[in-house]
């Protein structure tokens, strides 16, 4: 029986994280990249100071909630989200795609990057133009309410759009368990058995407690946890990559022309064929970027539509920001480490040393820093891996919250917290084959949502595009439910008013419109109501004719005034 689950699993595997499925991965991308015309790169100034910039300039950004706000930072959204997709991948992912793609596949990796970008940009303007919330107050979003509740709205999709919701919520309840969980908090054991000797059992003891004590509390506090983890141990690790980078300085050269070498074929994969060397680097690349970023998957936006953002494309471009720290950054220091070490022959691609993933890795920072450097990485998976199972937990709860209700996530962390000691403890074999499989599944759903609703993107995006970067006076598009919509408006008033009192702006002018600021006051005004049945003959003789001219209604068809 577990033998025919096997095959299966792998026939489905091979289909789901092989070529094909990597081609919508990636032309999904293309796709939103060319109708936002390239909104990466046509507006890098904007989104850079409207994402990182905004974390040193714009109080908004990292402000904390109220106690009875559910929602939580813009930052803390960007740090829950990191947290879950800066991983094992970033570190064994990398060395996986060198040693089985060679330098070229790095190449691959960025390709998948840039246009991943983009596709987490919609998943993200969708995932707050959809969202809702539960009767606790809390934010819902992912792509299983842009399924329902937009891709459902089209004629004849109700029904289609509702299964596909609960694909997704299955395929990612199950993945949570799998590559959110056990396959992280294993590598963590593995790490700490083979650089401190630490047994198993001990550290899958210790998880649990710090496990539950952060995730039983809920979002809040996993994104109290996240924005201060995830920014130490990335600048962390940065640092330590860098150190090899600079001490190695003067191999840039040549490992930039093995990574655009390999990518194109000119230099065949460890002395074999260049037509394959090119497949495997391209395969290769591809599946660690996807891999590493989650960029397709459907997965960061459920924590990306938490947050207390008012506009989509805000939120959407923090989606494009945590795809770029992924893997133009940290994905491309580790590949740096890894490649200027002299343990891969630029030339070839062989890999010179016995061993693999972390190891490898592990390896190229002992050049550098000693014994230290395989301690430094085991310490780092630790890190990386454990803010990944921080993050997911809150993607599986959110996942069971849309399949059995609000009130049955609290028993899917008490299972997850658990799942931390098996995975710690036992040998997985085929459970992170099926884990990895699920992961891949996520994204057949998600990306049909999010191709059939890109005309919705793009609205969404002309709209922000002309409001705020054209200065045009255009309504904003900021809720499908217009109950949520004047919500949002009325918030972004209100944060207006606020912000003119502070600075003691009392009038603004610009080309497209005129602020004046009102500041509160007192006024006594007469009610008629209970002047006319006190003192009938006094409101009658103190009354006038009030005449009305007739006027014609102007509304757009948009519902506009």
């Amino acid at each position: 029986m577990v033998e025919l689950i096997a095959n299966v699993n792998n026939a489905i595997n091979g289909f789901v994280w092989g070529v094909p499925m990597l081609v919508l991965l990636v032309g999904t991308g293309i796709l939103m990249t060319i109708l936002t015309k390239f909104f990466q790169l046509s507006h890098i100034g904007h989104w850079f100071k409207n994402t990182v910039g905004g974390i040193f300039h714009d109080q908004h950004v990292t402000k904390h909630t109220d106690a009875d706000d559910q929602s939580i930072s813009q930052f803390q959204s960007l740090c829950t989200a990191l947290a879950a997709t800066i991983g094992t991948g970033n570190i064994v992912g990398v060395a996986s795609a060198l040693v089985a793609g060679g330098p070229g596949a790095i190449f691959w990796m960025w390709i998948v990057a840039f246009f991943g970008m983009m596709t987490n940009y919609s998943e993200n303007v969708l995932g707050i133009y959809y969202r809702r919330k539960n009767f606790k107050g809390e934010w819902s979003g992912g792509a299983m309410y842009y399924l329902k509740d937009g891709l459902g709205s089209y004629k004849g999709c109700k029904q289609i759009g509702a299964v596909l919701a609960v694909l997704f919520s299955a395929f990612c309840l199950l993945a949570s368990f799998g590559i959110g969980n056990m396959s992280q908090v294993n590598s963590i054991a593995a790490n700490m058995t083979s650089a401190f000797s630490i047994p198993a059992t001990v550290t899958g003891i210790v998880l649990v407690i710090i496990g539950a004590l952060v995730i039983v509390g809920g979002l809040k506090r996993i994104a109290a946890v996240t924005e201060k983890l995830v920014p130490f141990m990335a600048i962390a690790y940065v640092i330590g990559a860098l150190v090899i980078f600079f001490a190695n300085i003067g191999h840039v050269g040549a490992v930039f022309t093995a990574i655009f070498k390999g990518a194109f074929g000119l230099r065949a994969v460890g002395g074999g064929i260049v037509g394959s060397g090119v497949k495997l680097a391209l395969t290769w690349g591809m599946k660690r970027g996807v891999f590493s970023n989650e960029a397709g998957l459907g997965s960061s936006v459920m924590v990306h539509s938490s947050s207390n953002v008012k506009e989509p494309v805000r939120q959407g471009m923090w989606g494009i920001f945590e795809v770029f720290a992924d893997t133009m950054v940290v994905c491309t220091l580790t590949a740096f480490a890894v490649l200027s070490s002299g343990l891969i022959d630029l030339d070839t691609g062989a890999v010179l040393v016995d061993v693999s993933g972390s190891a490898l890795v592990g390896q190229a920072f002992a050049t550098v820093f000693g014994s230290f450097g395989p301690a430094f990485i085991a310490i780092a998976i630790l890190l990386f891996a454990f803010s990944t199972v921080l993050g997911w937990s809150h993607y599986g709860s959110k996942a069971c919250e849309y399949l059995f209700g609000t009130k049955s996530t609290i028993v899917y962390k008490v299972v997850f917290v658990l799942m931390i000691f098996i995975g710690c403890t036992m040998n997985l074999g085929l459970a992170w084959d099926l884990s990895d499989t699920f992961n891949g599944l996520m994204a057949i759903p998600n990306l049909i949502g999010v191709i059939a609703l890109s005309p919705v993107v793009m609205k969404i995006t002309k709209n922000y595009v002309a409001r705020i970067i054209k200065k045009e006076d255009v309504k904003p598009m900021l809720s499908v439910f217009p109950e949520i919509q004047e919500e949002q408006e009325k918030a972004m008033k209100a944060a207006l008013y606020d912000a003119m009192m502070k600075f003691g702006v009392k009038k603004f002018e610009s080309d497209v419109l005129n602020l004046t600021l009102v500041a509160p006051s007192n006024s006594t005004a007469i009610d008629s109501a209970k002047l006319k049945k006190k003192y009938p003959a006094i409101a009658a003789e103190c009354s006038k004719p009030n005449p009305k001219a007739g006027y014609v209604k102007i509304t757009l068809k948009g519902g506009e005034k």
